[in-house]
């Protein structure tokens, strides 16, 4: 049994670089495809595909690789979990590497990059960081 599976989508994502794949396949989910709109909006995935597949679905994912074939994402970690989650208001919304990566956060008002929160002036779970 998976206990975070927003957790468990990084960590494929992160192998998935490791390995120089050009997709991955993962459980499908609401935050997972809210998580990966913005990764793809940030330009840091090329494209995601939702797949609708009894009895879950699944989301592929093409990768995003530079001219030099490395990874545009360098990396990934989780932040809040399901026993520590971590709460923060819009001033105190951490920034990763100087603005240089993303923090995304999940706030009444949906789920978006630490830049957007602190531009509407809201805060709410840091969900992780990618840089």
């Amino acid at each position: 049994m998976m206990t975070d599976p927003i957790a468990d989508m990084l960590t494929r994502i992160r192998n998935a670089l490791m390995a120089r794949k050009k997709t991955l396949s993962i459980p499908a989910s609401k935050i997972k495809l809210e998580i990966l709109r913005i990764l793809k909006e940030e330009g840091y995935i090329e494209d995601y595909k939702y797949i609708d597949e009894k009895p879950q679905g699944k989301i592929e994912i093409v990768l995003k690789y530079d001219e030099n074939k490395s990874p545009v994402i360098a990396g990934l970690r989780r932040i809040s979990q399901p026993g520590r989650r971590v709460y923060m208001g819009y001033k105190d919304l951490p920034k990763v590497l100087d603005g240089l990566g993303i923090v995304i956060i999940s706030t009444s008002q949906g789920i978006m990059t630490d830049y957007e929160a602190r531009k509407r002036k809201i805060g709410g779970e840091v969900i992780c960081e990618i840089w």
